[in-house]
């Protein structure tokens, strides 16, 4: 198949699935709006009035919001994509199509919803008074690193997930559990000392950290732990791209 021909393919599942989310929902896309600014709300009356949570001097709202938009779209991306084999069968087992462009479609329409929060993010900055910089032109490369990272995990899960269903009932607990090893929620220096080469392995913590340099305290991405972030999401990648090919062949058949 024809490199644009898979581009095609891949442009009408992203529109179907951006589509059918909505379909039939009161409120349509505003829920791309709406669910991230209710985590916003709750999160920030506990971290700010009952758990003190030192930002620098930065209001917490703008912290948090730094942090939780590349996390919920790591978190949303890899749940869809995960699941995005299973949940497109009937075309895996009647029509010949590369597999891989089944998660990376999950991914994509997911891309809507980051950059949406992206500028409700610059909004509650403006309102805190928070400004940009020029730092903030690594976003390309954070968000490149960022999404070859989501898509080697998604490559391996959703690959797993056609032959152990059990990969999609745990994956929100590992998700939960992986945010809170993540500096979504409080910034990387609450990590005790002990600790802190055992969380550096995670590399959404370089990655989300990126975010918040760039974006709120207006500083470049931390050299070392950014290059370590750019060489594990390759690794991922090409691990799990290797992983889901060699897989793929079997996908018709046990689906």
């Amino acid at each position: 198949m024809m490199k644009s021909q898979k581009f095609e393919i891949i442009k009408e599942l992203v529109k179907r699935d951006i589509k059918a989310r909505y379909k039939q929902s009161v409120l349509g896309y505003a829920w791309i709006v709406v669910v991230p600014l209710l985590n916003l709300v709750v999160l920030s009356l506990v971290f700010s009035f009952f758990i003190r949570i030192p930002t620098g001097g930065l209001p917490y709202q703008v912290f948090l919001f730094a942090g939780l938009v590349p996390w919920t779209f790591t978190a949303n991306s890899i749940s869809l994509a995960t699941n995005s084999l299973v949940s497109n069968s009937s075309l895996i087992t009647k029509i010949k199509l590369p597999r891989e462009i089944f998660p990376i479609s999950a991914i994509l329409s997911k891309t809507l919803d980051f950059f949406l929060m992206i500028i409700i993010l610059v909004g509650i900055m403006i309102y805190y008074k928070t400004p940009l910089s020029l730092n903030v032109l690594y976003l390309p490369l954070i968000f490149i690193v960022h999404l070859t990272f989501i898509i080697g995990v998604s490559f391996i899960l959703s690959a797993i997930n056609v032959f152990y269903r059990d990969v999609e009932n745990m994956l929100s607990i590992f998700l939960v559990m992986w945010m809170y090893v993540t500096p979504v929620l409080y910034p990387q220096e609450l990590i005790p000392d002990y600790l802190v080469k055992y969380f550096n392995i995670n590399p959404m913590m370089p990655i989300v950290n990126a975010y918040r340099n760039v974006l709120v305290y207006r500083t470049a991405p931390t050299l070392h732990s950014f290059v370590y972030a750019i060489i594990t999401s390759i690794f991922i990648f090409i691990i799990g791209y290797y992983f889901f090919k060699s897989k793929a062949k079997y996908f018709a058949d046990v689906i």
